[in-house]
């Protein structure tokens, strides 16, 4: 055999094209492929290029999810006709009063019981009535069909007489004859073509109407598809009831081992939600229920937020009464405040103020009450002052006054309508906010002698329209915590406040105290256990919640730390407002820009009937500025050569001028605080806070070389 032919390294490892003298002479792309031993080989596949990726296979359509659709669209339309047999079931029983009946029953309420029993009874009886008169209303509509065909007939037949005898247009009676027949023939045909194609119709129709019947209902996994993960959940009693059987409460799995749960009101809709009262297994309380790790467990099994589901006791301890929102209910809001355009107010009946979860209107009520409301910074708790205070100035009998210790624009637009109104975080609005209070002290004081008087137990319409002084007044103290927690002030401004909320309750005296820190520090104790009314955006711990929802709040589940800063701006819950624990509330929201129009329309309304502004017609108090003390000065007075507490500094002070407003009040921490702005440190030693008369006196001496250095 002869040489082989010298080949490159990149030869194709399955063999050489061999061009020798055994081989017919050929095009070596043409040629066969043998290895070195003169075998045939057969060539692989070629590889795809290695830079380019190898291309998928493309189908049109997945058949599987085309089978899972098909599936679902075929079991969702036999769902259907369950659905609608129930449905006409439910109408065949009167469902919807027997479920009044229940809900009459479970509650106790015999007069509304009655009620819906006699309708029951005369839709029984009507039912009854259209049954036994059916053959009389069948014999009527034959014997009517027939005189119809008659008549028809008749017509037809005196027509063609008249056409045989007078041969209009040339028309004689066969003629006319068999111009009817033609119209018969047409019209069968019609019929024969039409019918048909309607009945053809019917079962697509038939299948459409039962597949949108069972759409809600649940399907077997494996015709779910990959979007059915966004599908909400329809809330009613076999998704409650599997709800409820995911607690893995003892009670509820044996209960269902033998019956289904007894819905006393079946699920319906309720406002933005959905509704059910629901009789528990005997031994587990409703309360059992609703405490929050179970709130929560059946918020997640129900695919809503733990806010959007709530739960309370019914009429006895084992009913639960469920309602459950709309998915996004609370993005909905609470709409624009009805009193913008036009309106009056009541404030002996409520003010407007927001809508509940469920979407009914709600009314804060305001006489013989006081209000805290508090949240994070900018979730709404000034607009929900706004908002009250908007409504109040809307009943021209009221008077409003409005403190806010801080450099704030939120209020600046009710002046012209306030008897009293500071803004301010400076000393001198301090001072004017307390002198103010002491005011307002004075006027419970003095209104609790004219109730007396008068022999009226607490403040009414009748007497607030009397002109005798006992008109409604309504108070606000903005950012309350910057005047409770004043150094010089605060002390006196709290034990103020609390005796206002005491006391001026029955008297006609409203206050609202507004804070974004409603803790032990910065609000009196006092203050919050005495609110009826507790308004709470997003809180940060359940100190806050509890301060304005009152003591057990977050333990018993009603939670504002649930509500999220910035997403739930302008919800809150809400206690007092009505006869439940509290209650989710959308607040109707008043824009600084609106206020003008609101307070222009009561001026006006005054200016017609020729009345002042509520409270103006009473000078203010005019303030008993002392000549100017110097704390330095005074303690140079009252200490002698020994260090001692820094709280009996302050009651030497006290002594040295009582009246003088710094030092009514003042505390030992007070003191620290008031000399630590003067350079001096007063050291805690044991926490008695000695203060060394040394130490003042030399703060004197450099502040007089200051002066002389000037």
């Amino acid at each position: 055999m002869t040489e082989q032919p010298h080949h490159d390294d990149d030869t194709p490892p399955g063999g050489v094209v061999l061009p020798g003298p055994w081989t017919t002479d050929f095009d070596p792309q043409q040629g066969t492929v043998i290895d070195q031993d003169g075998h045939a080989v057969v060539p692989r596949p070629a590889d795809p290029p290695a830079d380019l990726p190898a291309a998928a296979p493309v189908f049109p359509i997945d058949t599987r999810q085309v089978a899972r659709v098909a599936g679902r669209v075929a079991v969702q339309a036999a769902l259907g006709h369950g659905v609608l047999a129930r449905r006409a079931v439910d109408a065949a029983t009167h469902a919807a009063i027997r479920e009044q009946i229940r809900a009459a029953r479970a509650r106790g309420d015999h007069e509304q019981l009655a009620v819906w029993m006699d309708r029951l009874h005369q839709a029984k009886e009507a039912r009854r009535t259209r049954v036994a008169n059916l053959p009389v209303l069948l014999r009527s509509a034959a014997i009517s069909s027939l005189a119809a065909v008659v008549v028809v007939t008749g017509v037809l037949v005196t027509a063609g007489i008249l056409a045989g005898v007078v041969t209009p247009l040339g028309v004689g009676w066969g003629d006319y004859w068999h111009f009817i027949g033609w119209l018969l023939r047409l019209a069968v045909t019609t019929v024969t073509i039409v019918v048909p194609l309607a009945l053809a119709g019917v079962v697509p129709a038939w299948l459409v109407i039962t597949h949108r019947a069972g759409r809600d209902a649940d399907v077997p996994g494996w015709v779910a598809t990959s979007t059915d993960g966004e599908i909400d959940v329809v809330i009613d009693e076999r998704t409650l009831t599997r709800a409820l059987a995911s607690l893995r409460i003892k009670h509820i799995t044996d209960a269902l081992k033998v019956a289904p749960l007894q819905y006393v009101v079946p699920t319906r809709k309720d406002g933005r939600g959905t509704y059910a009262l629901v009789r528990l297994p005997d031994g587990l309380p409703a309360s059992y229920i609703t405490a929050q790790a179970k709130r929560e467990a059946l918020a997640a099994s129900l695919h809503r937020r733990v806010n959007e589901v709530w739960l309370r006791t019914g009429e006895d301890a084992g009913l639960l009464d469920v309602w459950v929102a709309d998915p996004g209910a609370l993005k909905e809001g609470a709409g624009p405040y009805p009193l913008l355009e036009g309106g009056w107010v009541d404030v002996f009946k409520g003010v407007p103020f927001g809508r509940s979860l469920r979407g009914d209107a709600l009314v804060a009520p305001v006489m013989e009450r006081n209000t805290i409301t508090g949240g994070m910074p900018g979730q709404g708790k000034s607009s929900s002052a706004r908002t009250i205070l908007g409504g109040v100035s809307l009943d021209i009998t009221a008077e409003i006054r409005i403190w806010v210790p801080d450099t704030n624009f939120d209020f600046e637009h009710f002046k012209p309508r306030c008897s009293r109104y500071v803004m301010g975080a400076e000393d001198e609005h301090m001072a004017q906010i307390l002198d103010d209070l002491r005011e307002l002290y004075e006027e419970v004081q003095a209104r609790g002698q004219l109730l007396v008087d008068h022999e009226v137990e607490a403040v009414n319409r009748r007497v607030a329209s009397a002109g005798i002084g006992l008109h409604p007044l309504f108070a606000l103290l903005e950012e309350a915590h910057l005047a409770v927690q004043h150094p010089l002030y605060g002390k006196e401004i709290s034990h103020l406040l609390v005796d206002i909320v005491r006391l001026g309750r029955k008297r006609g005296i409203h206050l609202i105290v507004s804070t974004q820190a409603p803790t032990k520090d910065s609000m009196p104790r006092d203050v919050t256990r005495n609110c009826s009314n507790g308004i709470a955006y997003a809180v940060g711990d359940h100190v806050a919640n509890d301060a304005l929802l009152g003591q057990g709040a977050y333990r018993g589940g009603h939670r504002a730390t649930e509500l999220i800063p910035g997403t739930d701006k302008g919800t809150a819950l809400v206690k007092g407002f009505t006869g439940e624990r509290s209650v989710m509330a959308q607040t109707y929201f008043i824009n600084v820009k609106q206020v003008p129009a609101l307070i222009g329309r009561s001026l006006d309304e005054l200016d017609r009937k020729g009345l002042p502004v509520p409270g103006s017609d009473r000078p203010r108090r005019v303030r008993q500025d002392d000549a100017p003390r110097d704390l330095l000065d005074d303690l140079d007075e009252v200490l002698g050569t020994e260090p001692i507490n820094a709280a009996k500094a302050a009651a030497l002070l006290q002594n040295l001028d009582p009246a003088w407003p710094a030092y009514k009040a003042l505390t030992g921490a007070g003191l620290v605080k008031l000399l630590a702005t003067e350079g001096i440190k007063v050291p805690s030693t044991g926490n008695r806070w000695p203060l060394d008369p040394v130490t003042v006196r030399e703060a004197i001496g450099r502040r007089s070389t200051a002066d002389l250095d000037e």
